[in-house]
């Protein structure tokens, strides 16, 4: 059984939001069409509390952009973005949400970052979404979202490890490039580790 992952689709992540993906927004027509063509569909949200230890503001004299040590981890330092029950952290208008058996959060700790839906970055703590897909019988998944360079391909690199079929819908993600090439390279990093990356035809067809 195959089901389709849902990375972060948030309002913070598109044009207009905190933490704004150029073309973000273009992601949710992507979604709503491959919805169709899958039995399972789980969606993933950043849940951050106030203060999170990513966001640069919590640490005087940063900058969003620097990378600092937080709690021996390399930490990518970022906007205040996906606060808990803030509109920023909401699912952006027009995805069809209804169509979403289960969402997942992550970011809730706020000394440690979670850019896989999986797991947080030290893989301290598990989401439980791995758990309730193989509950639900499923050896493969599809991904698409937000943001390809960062959740999406941590996302991606834990589904391969965990021992999932893994697929990157493309023309359903958008990335950050906080560096010019990292939206290239994260492509890479994923085909070698065995993740297969498609469109969003090839799911369907």
């Amino acid at each position: 059984m195959r089901a389709l992952i849902i990375v972060d689709i948030q309002n913070d992540f598109v044009p207009g939001g905190a933490l704004a993906v150029a073309d973000g927004d273009a992601v949710v027509p992507v979604a709503n069409r491959v919805m169709d063509c899958f039995d399972l569909i789980v969606a993933t949200r950043d849940w951050h509390p106030e203060g999170h230890g990513s966001f640069a503001l919590s640490h005087p004299g940063t900058k969003p952009g620097d990378v600092i040590d937080l709690n021996g981890l390399e930490q990518v330092l970022w906007p205040v973005h996906c606060v808990q029950d803030t509109k920023g952290a909401d699912f952006v208008q027009g995805l069809d949400i209804s169509r979403v058996e289960k969402i997942f959060v992550k970011g809730i700790d706020p000394g440690i970052d979670s850019y896989s839906c999986f797991y947080d970055n030290g893989h301290l703590r598990n989401t439980g979404l791995g758990e309730y897909l193989r509950e639900r019988g499923v050896d493969e998944v599809y991904l698409l979202g937000l943001a390809t360079d960062y959740c999406v391909k941590y996302s991606a690199l834990d589904a391969v490890a965990l021992g999932f079929r893994t697929y990157v819908i493309l023309d359903g993600c958008r990335g950050v490039d906080l560096s010019p090439g990292d939206i290239g390279k994260a492509v890479n990093v994923m085909k070698d580790a065995g993740v297969t990356i498609v469109t969003s035809d090839d799911v369907c067809s």
